[in-house]
């Protein structure tokens, strides 16, 4: 099996989870990282913990253009010049290339079930979702458990808190020393 890492940052409000970004790392070195440039701006603006905490991760103008944007029609000041900004149709198609050209594909994620919802929406409902995309995502945290471990065993991460792809990243970085302890666990 070929593992896929990911993370996502969303709104989600009871109803709906909207994605603002998705960040994926394959264990073969490839990322994607892809900002969606559709996200409900102006609900998420109005949303403090987003505000304060994804919000600052994602691309944005500084400076003298600063100044020429409208408030209005771009409240959180997002530069979408920035490659990584994609309409959600072709993060959408990113996302299924990434996953579908992986061979015998795996996801993984932390706390993943509304991840794995956010990004199976992309598509629409469920019974859309490509075929070679899992229709499950795993999930590192149950891992963490089922090894009698905690999260405070896990890796501290040292920066980029809320920016999918950093948080993919250390994904990986959590599987590996879940597989390090599996193995020890093996030759005992």
């Amino acid at each position: 099996m070929t593992k896929i890492f990911y993370d996502t940052e969303f709104l989600e409000d009871g109803r709906t989870i909207d994605l603002i970004s998705i960040g994926m790392v394959a264990e073969d070195g490839r990322e994607l990282y892809a900002i969606n440039r559709d996200m409900p701006h102006k609900r998420i603006a109005k949303h403090d913990w987003l505000r304060a905490n994804v919000v600052p991760s994602l691309p944005r103008i500084h400076g003298d253009r600063r100044h020429y944007v409208s408030a209005r029609r771009n409240p959180l000041a997002l530069d979408f010049d920035h490659p990584a900004m994609m309409s959600r149709e072709r993060i959408a198609a990113e996302v299924e290339h990434f996953i579908v050209s992986t061979p015998d594909v795996e996801l993984w994620a932390w706390y993943g079930a509304y991840d794995h919802v956010a990004l199976a929406w992309l598509f629409g409902p469920m019974s859309n979702l490509p075929s070679g995309i899992p229709m499950w995502t795993n999930d590192l945290r149950q891992e963490v458990a089922r090894l009698g471990l905690s999260g405070e065993d896990m890796p501290e991460q040292a920066d980029g808190h809320h920016n999918a792809l950093a948080d993919a990243r250390h994904n990986r970085v959590i599987a590996e020393l879940l597989a390090s302890q599996q193995s020890g666990e093996a030759s005992r």
